[in-house]
């Protein structure tokens, strides 16, 4: 994983390595709690796409917006990094849920 993310930033060198590796081992992190079991392989992107996030907001972690010379960069709210993949998360968590605290539609004709 290491590795992909290097590649996604263009970092050719091993200098950015040990922060990098902290970033990952907080998404994992925060994936586990909020899955509430071991991340499965399947949803590993989410670790790479939140870690790239992160590595790149890095120097400007209080910021939620910045102009300069017309530029404007605004950032996500870290506590809502994860808001994209939600549902992905919560389908996961379904997956191991006994059937019947599965939620479902019913539909009378």
């Amino acid at each position: 994983m290491l590795q992909e993310i290097k590649q996604l930033l263009g970092i050719e060198d091993s200098q950015q390595d040990a922060v990098l590796g902290i970033i990952i081992s907080n998404v994992e992190s925060h994936l586990r709690y909020l899955l509430e079991k071991e991340i499965p392989e399947s949803l590993k992107f989410i670790v790479t796409e939140i870690a790239v996030m992160r590595f790149n907001r890095l120097g400007s972690e209080g910021i939620k917006a910045d102009s300069v010379e017309g530029k404007s960069v605004t950032f996500y709210d870290p506590a809502q990094e994860f808001r994209p993949y939600l549902s992905v998360i919560e389908q996961e968590k379904l997956k191991d849920s006994p059937t019947e605290l599965r939620r479902g539609r019913v539909m009378f004709i």
